[in-house]
């Protein structure tokens, strides 16, 4: 904008015009009395509800429902281009534009006294009088007027709402080429859908020549809800704003007036000079707003940079999804909306179910924090079912219904079994979650017969002590519990590297590999033992034959009369450098 375009120029009669749509007593807030202010709302001959529009600039507006208001452009000489962008926030507008055509004489070398107010309604009157219709629109579109000759004259803007109380903005230019104020859209201004999964999608849009030709800072704001394509950015920032002042409104008549809108984000015709200086906010490099306090709104506002691709995620499968890409001048803050898309996330993989049959143990793999269903139906009439469950590695989620109701939910470590109780022709439905660590691998049994026990017992404390003062440089004492059962135990040892890591010991924890997986070089010994007092439940062993100075991994496996096996927690032990 250059300094000289200015409203000296303007005529006599335009001045006056300008002077009364500036008055600072048309501009006040809504009175208190709603009475005297549908008095005044009906008084079109006072310009109370009028405003300049300034050149170059950006403006917001508020209307009521049924209430008409009016705005003025000048454009002072001829062939002038002249654009006119009506932005709606909210709900559909009907708005036309005219020119008045000014009076050829004019006073301007006047005593400096204001003229009489009938003098200047009469001329207001022939001004409204001789207008001439050039555009008019009705809807909720992004519209313009453009011409590249416009005429000189006073420009009227006059728009409404006929279905509710609405924002709208409004952007004025008699340098439209110049200005550029709205970001460029692509040849092709659509949202693709590059990728979908059941939580995210990957969204891609081809650059705006804003950016990538004339060099201008250009940021893409990526809008997500469930409800509705988006037509511009400040109908998403009226729904953010209408919904947090849903969420914390004051009560009406206590806390403010009912036609104090200031309270609700919205700008009044007074606050018109603070709007001009809030007109170019930067827009933040990167944002996220959600709703999720009261009434749940599922609308997410994210600004991602310059990039234009970008994967949604944290999404409902099954669930579908409006997405629009916003490209956003950083330095104005003026938006223009790429063509909208809308995708649907996939459905939950569906799990297969494994049948359990009766007395048989099943292996179970579950992949991290992934989930196995089993499904477990008797044949035969019961009142009871055990169930027991070897987890072999990390600790597992176990969930079990009957006929749909939970009997049992509980994290499963090492062997554990569990009784429910049975119901003539019931089926139960077991459900397996994986720990967030890594893979899961399970022994499962499920059996109508109590005395079916394919697993040894094993105490709560699985874990092999190693005795210091009785390590040698040929041999180790070890120690460990054992349970009033009598079970068959076997020691195992071998030799690894002296810069074996407990990372590398982790890995072989695996307590359902059982002693036919080991060398038989490895073996150490095998022995019964037991004790109907569980504090007298331990046994020592010596492992002898070992070399001075290496490392060694131990290992005890308990075996149950079934043949299946538990395995104790390794135990890295050193025999000395030097005895």
């Amino acid at each position: 904008m250059t300094t000289s375009r200015t409203m000296l120029t303007v005529s006599w009669a335009v001045a006056s015009l300008l002077l009364l749509a500036m008055n600072p007593r048309a501009q006040k807030l809504p009175t208190r009395d709603e009475e005297l202010f549908q008095m005044q709302l009906r008084d079109k001959s006072l310009f109370h509800d009028s405003s300049v529009i300034p050149d170059g600039a950006e403006i917001s507006g508020y209307l009521f429902r049924d209430t008409p208001k009016r705005y003025y452009f000048v454009v002072e000489e001829d062939n002038t281009p002249l654009l006119i962008t009506i932005t709606p926030c909210d709900a559909p507008l009907e708005w036309k534009l005219s020119l008045q055509e000014l009076p050829e004489e004019s006073s301007g070398e006047g005593s400096g006294e204001p003229e009489p107010l009938d003098q200047q309604r009469q001329k207001q009157q022939v001004l409204n009088e001789l207008g001439t219709d050039l555009y008019s629109y009705k809807g909720n579109d992004v519209e313009s007027f453009a011409a590249s000759n416009s005429p000189s004259g006073l420009y009227r803007l006059e728009l409404i709402s006929t279905e509710k109380d609405t924002n709208f903005k409004v952007y004025a230019t008699t340098t439209p080429e110049s200005d550029q104020p709205y970001p460029e859209l692509p040849y092709d201004p659509r949202v693709d859908v590059t990728s979908l999964g059941r939580t995210t999608v990957t969204l891609a849009w081809k650059p705006s020549p804003t950016l990538t030709q004339l060099r201008q800072p250009i940021e893409y704001c990526v809008i997500i809800n469930k409800e509705h394509n988006f037509k511009s950015l400040c109908a998403v920032e009226t729904k953010l704003n209408v919904d947090d002042a849903f969420m914390t409104a004051p009560k009406p008549g206590l806390d403010f007036s009912p036609f104090d809108f200031a309270h609700f984000g919205f700008a009044s015709d007074s606050d018109y000079g603070r709007e001009r200086s809030n007109m170019a906010k930067p827009v933040t490099t990167r944002m996220s707003r959600q709703m999720s306090r009261g009434r749940k709104v599922d609308l997410q506002q994210i600004c991602i940079g310059n990039k234009n691709i970008f994967t949604v995620s944290d999404l409902k499968p099954d669930t579908q999804y409006y997405f629009d890409i916003f490209a956003v001048n950083a330095i104005s803050n003026m938006s223009t909306a790429y063509v909208g898309t809308f995708a649907k996330t996939k459905e939950e993989t569906k799990q297969k179910t494994m049948e359990l049959k009766d007395g048989k143990v099943t292996d179970v793999f579950v992949k991290r924090k992934g989930a196995k269903f089993l499904r477990f139906a008797p044949v035969s009439s019961h009142q009871k079912v055990m169930l027991y469950v070897h987890s072999c590695l990390d600790t597992v989620q176990i969930q079990v219904r009957r006929d749909g109701k939970l009997l049992l939910s509980q994290n499963v470590e090492g062997v554990r079994h569990f009784q429910l109780r049975g119901k003539p022709k019931a089926k139960y439905l077991i459900r397996l979650r994986g720990s967030k660590k890594g893979a899961s691998m399970l022994k499962i049994l499920a059996s109508t017969r109590a005395n079916k026990q394919p697993f040894p017992s094993v105490p709560e404390d699985m874990r092999i002590k190693v005795f210091d003062k009785l390590r040698t440089c040929s041999s180790v004492t070890v120690a460990w519990l054992g349970t009033q059962e009598r079970n068959k135990f076997c020691v195992y040892k071998k030799l690894v590297e002296n810069n074996y890591s407990e990372e590398q010991k982790r890995r072989e924890q695996n307590q359902c590999i059982g002693p036919d997986t080991r060398k038989k070089s490895e073996k150490v010994v095998c022995k019964y033992f037991h004790s109907q007092i569980l504090q007298k439940a331990v046994t020592t062993e010596t492992i002898r034959g070992l070399q001075p100075g290496k490392s060694y991994l131990l290992d005890v496996y308990v075996i149950g009369h079934g043949g299946h096996s538990v395995k104790y927690q390794s135990k890295l032990v050193k025999t000395r450098r030097s005895c």
